[in-house]
């Protein structure tokens, strides 16, 4: 059985924006709803925070699920969560 990961992403008032099944989509979206300010758009997950690049993304959710990862910059913040698809 094959596992299919979701990522669903919202802004930082919890609207939903989607369902993807490409970490390459949700990033990119993600980082257009965060860079709304002037500071630099940082990601966070688990009380660290680093730049947002693809790679790093796919390394902090590799092997995990059900977890949220924020886009911050100043004010605006994008959330992706992880989870599987279940049948």
């Amino acid at each position: 059985m094959t596992n299919i990961y979701i990522y669903c992403l919202f802004d930082g008032a919890d609207n939903f924006f989607g369902v993807y099944s490409s970490i390459k989509s949700v990033h990119r979206d993600a980082l257009k709803i965060a860079n709304q300010s002037s500071r630099p758009v940082r990601v966070e997950i688990d009380n660290k925070s680093v730049s947002p690049t693809l790679t790093t993304l796919r390394n902090m959710l590799k092997g995990k699920c059900d977890v949220l990862v924020r886009y911050r910059s100043g004010p605006s913040v994008a959330k992706i969560i992880k989870t599987k698809l279940k049948e």
